[in-house]
């Protein structure tokens, strides 16, 4: 009965308007940004590095990788290997697309972030509630959002990410899910206590390590099987256009999962990236909006990328006609579910390795999920501070912390669809108030790309000046440059 209500609350959130209307969101960004994520995407990757930290706000590289390290994580794995497991191999195209795409959303949402964050107890705010209320004026619509994250980043999607990590590693090591999911709490608890700082430090240091060592297994599997690039690809492509005999009829199962798994993943839309995009320090918000704009670039393009190629070059994967346990279109590992496929395409390439792809990639999500559990921790604590303030914020701030953990315990000893479930229904809350806000809000991030733009041409460093430009109720940016002109 639970069950069926959770799936029916999921089915009103993942229905086709969300998916969609996710794509047009897109599209009508990229086109009114005339496609920066093209024409800027030189200077998104200069920009990661130029930008300095100070005692209220981060560096743009650690917002970015604060930024990765919720985008990269179970999604690029697990979340692909489902993609491909029920939407078949063109559900990757789809993926691909949407990352495309919602790199002109993931520029407007961080961009908002900056342009209306603010400074509170000596450290950066922002995000979606901040932007929502001082872009609409309606406080309301702001604590919608904060309650949404709040619930899903705490309560829904921890679960998602130590389940991944207690599967892997009872399938690598023979470890009980609750000793995982012990040893993950108290790892994590170590770190979320220390705020933002310390999850900015440790984040720069793992996520760039994990990403680098994952995609450089996936390039020697591709470079062993550098022959078959060119059938994989074909496969992609024809599957995601319905002109392959085996997958005929699947397109509107690629386009669903593509577009679900890609958006779980990249988190384009999500209004998840914002709130650390608001932390960097930066002297013009679209600089931290061109940044973080590359980051869905490097989780997708690449981290996804890298996931689904090593699958179908392996083989290593079963297709459902549907996402319920029932007739398979393919099968080329028998016995095994989506949560496996990727070990299996590891351990396969590397024969001689006896167990290397179940440890290697049991150690991936080790840290993927982790780092993504830090960053949920952040977005959340991040939504307590719109909501409350004074006293009642650091209690707060210590119940959140508690409730993290204890869903991350959870979530490593339950099923692994039961967790997905509340995930989805947990991203899908976020999602679809987000969305709403930035379709209202888009304009004052299309302004300060032009100004931007134009402050480039004429040989400066972009500055921001909200007066100048006719943005309201960017008080943050307002009272900086009253200061700097004293």
């Amino acid at each position: 009965m639970f069950e069926n209500v959770l799936n029916w609350i999921y089915d009103i959130l993942w229905g086709p308007i969300m998916i969609y209307g996710i794509l047009l969101v897109g599209l009508v960004f990229s086109i009114m940004t005339r496609f920066v994520q093209i024409r800027k995407i030189k200077e998104m990757f200069i920009l990661m590095f130029k930008g300095q930290k100070s005692e209220a706000g981060i560096s743009s590289f650690q917002a970015l990788t604060v930024a990765l390290s919720g985008r990269v994580g179970t999604g690029n794995i697990i979340g692909t290997a489902s993609a491909i497991a029920f939407g078949g191999p063109g559900a990757v195209f789809w993926m691909w697309l949407i990352a495309f795409i919602g790199a002109s959303t993931a520029y407007v949402e961080s961009t908002l972030a900056q342009i209306y964050k603010t400074k509170k107890a000596g450290i950066y705010r922002g995000g979606p509630a901040y932007y929502i209320e001082k872009g609409t004026g309606q406080r309301w619509f702001g604590i919608v959002f904060a309650i949404a994250a709040i619930l899903a980043m705490a309560i829904l999607m921890p679960g998602v990410q130590s389940n991944a990590i207690a599967s892997a590693m009872d399938n690598a090591f023979n470890i009980q899910p609750w000793i995982t999911g012990l040893i993950t709490i108290i790892l994590l608890a170590f770190i979320i206590i220390g705020g933002v700082k310390r999850i900015a430090n440790a984040a720069q240091i793992i996520v760039p390590f994990m990403a680098l060592a994952y995609l450089l297994v996936a390039l020697i599997v591709i470079i062993i099987n550098i022959t078959e690039v060119p059938a994989v690809f074909g496969l992609i492509f024809r599957s995601a256009f319905n002109l392959d005999a085996t997958f005929g009829g699947m397109l509107g199962a690629a386009i669903s999962w593509g577009v679900k798994r890609g958006i779980y993943s990249n988190e384009a839309g999500q209004g998840t990236g914002p709130h650390a995009a608001a932390a960097a320090e930066v002297s013009h918000p679209t600089k931290q909006g061109l940044v973080q704009a590359a980051s869905i670039y490097i989780d997708t393009l690449l981290v996804c990328s890298a996931t689904a190629l090593m699958i179908l070059f392996m083989g290593t994967y079963n297709t459902n006609v549907n996402n319920a346990d029932g007739e398979l279109i393919v099968e080329h590992v028998p016995g095994h579910n989506y949560t496996e496929f990727t070990q299996l395409a590891v351990t396969n390439a590397f024969p001689g390795l006896n167990n290397f792809g179940s440890t290697f990639v049991a150690l991936a999500l080790f840290f993927f999920a982790f780092t993504t559990l830090m960053a949920y921790y952040y977005i959340a604590e991040t939504n307590v501070a719109y909501l409350f303030s004074g006293k009642t914020e650091g209690i707060v701030t210590w119940i959140l912390k508690f409730a993290l953990l204890a869903s991350a315990f959870y979530g490593a000893v339950r099923t692994s669809d039961l967790a997905w479930l509340l995930g989805d229904i947990g991203l899908g809350l976020m999602v679809w108030t987000n969305v709403i806000g930035i379709i209202i809000l888009a304009k004052p991030a299309f302004i300060a790309l032009k100004d931007y733009e134009e402050q480039r041409r004429a040989g400066k460093d972009p500055v921001f000046d909200p007066i100048k430009l006719g943005i309201k109720n960017a008080d943050f940016w307002v009272e900086r440059n009253k200061q700097n002109h004293q």
